[in-house]
């Protein structure tokens, strides 16, 4: 796949699953796939330095349009250099549309075929966004990749709320097309993702994925998972829709971040995902490594001089112990957060770069059997 700057060049394959690996181009690199991105929700991974962030590995980053615009404004944010130049970040970076947040406010918000109107978390003001105004405001904002504005249920287990709104999803897609290519498409160095939605529901995540493929994208996205469903019904989803995507786009798994689901979303052909999982964890000092998840807070910890990681260690925490960490974080010291935020990123990379190497090789069902019952256990003093 090829259009302009940005194309998808296909790898290994999986010979027991859908799995594979790939690359991204894009006009600010490359990402090597399957791949996390780090999520910096108002032009900043919370508490990580941009340097840091690429020296663990992140490749792709994502920044959050609603609240961008909320606060400072696209057009600041274009005064100010654009979205590269305002993160300092010079690699790829996705902006999402806001149809999750909107999803998140519905007790505030209120949806109509034109769009949707909501008042300001900021200052309380109207605000009001439609399919052409989300892409107005992401090509204002400078991302690599912007997002269709969807329209996500708020239950995916309700049919007939999920018909609707999946169906004004894919009406909504047309104008973001359209308002796309009037723009300038990929000339303008963005490219365009469409969004399935679909609910729980098979057959209407097969209608979606075939609605939204038939507008020629550079990429296309699973949205709609991981709001409250049953794991069950979550995998059911994205299994029914991400086989069934264009193999030469890249396909990107909104909102998801645990191990299990990384194993579960690879092995169906998912490449990209994102999730604040790591950054958040690392702030409520929830620690991952590769033998289990660790409470730093526990009392346990307090006098523990074992090593945080041996087996995938992290750089920026060489010379840190386990009752150090636990110390700044039962004191609330800011590093602390800062310190299990990198672990959890660093780990979250690991695994990635691991899965890819399993997928080149034809172990990813050995390597989901050695690591996933360690890695998701919780580990006690």
């Amino acid at each position: 796949m090829s259009f302009g700057p940005f194309s998808f060049r296909l790898g290994a394959r999986c010979p027991q699953s859908h799995a594979r690996t790939g690359v991204f181009e894009t006009p600010h690199g490359a990402v090597p796939t399957p791949a996390f991105m780090p999520v910096g929700t108002r032009g900043t991974v919370k508490g990580i330095l941009p340097r840091d962030l690429a020296e663990l590995g992140s490749t792709m980053v994502l920044a959050n349009t609603l609240h961008l615009h909320l606060r400072p404004g696209e057009e600041t944010v274009a005064r100010l250099g654009g979205l590269h130049r305002f993160m300092n970040w010079d690699g790829p970076i996705l902006t999402d549309s806001g149809g999750y947040q909107v999803f998140s406010m519905a007790d505030i918000s209120r949806t109509d075929e034109d769009g949707v109107g909501f008042k300001s978390i900021v200052d309380g003001s109207l605000v009001r966004f439609t399919p052409e105004r989300v892409m107005d405001i992401q090509r204002a904002l400078g991302a690599d990749v912007v997002m269709a504005f969807d329209h996500v249920p708020v239950d995916p287990l309700d049919r007939a709320q999920t018909q609707e709104s999946t169906d004004r999803t894919h009406r909504w897609l047309e104008r973001c097309v359209r308002r796309w290519r009037d723009a300038g498409g990929v000339d303008t160095g963005q490219a365009l993702f469409g969004i399935v939605q679909g609910g729980a529901f098979e057959d209407l995540r097969h209608a979606s994925v075939d609605a939204v493929c038939e507008h020629d994208l550079p990429g296309y996205a699973v949205g709609g998972v991981s709001l409250g469903e049953e794991r069950e019904a979550m995998r059911a989803a994205f299994a029914a829709a991400t086989p069934r995507l264009p193999e030469d786009r890249p396909r990107y798994l909104m909102g998801i971040g645990t191990p299990l689901d990384f194993f579960d979303a690879v092995e169906q052909g998912a490449d990209l995902f994102d999730c604040v999982t790591p950054t958040r964890h690392g702030r409520t000092h929830q620690m991952f490594t590769k033998a289990g998840i660790l409470n730093v807070r526990n009392s346990g910890w307090k006098d523990s001089t074992r090593p945080i990681d041996p087996e995938w260690p992290c750089p920026s925490l060489e010379g840190f112990t386990l009752g150090v960490l636990r110390h700044l974080c039962t004191t609330r010291e800011m590093l602390g957060a800062t310190l299990l935020s990198l672990q959890n990123l660093h780990f979250f990379h690991c695994l990635l770069r691991e899965m890819r190497a399993a997928i080149e090789a034809g172990t990813l069902a050995q390597l989901r059997a050695e690591i996933l019952p360690r890695c998701t256990e919780r580990v006690a003093p």
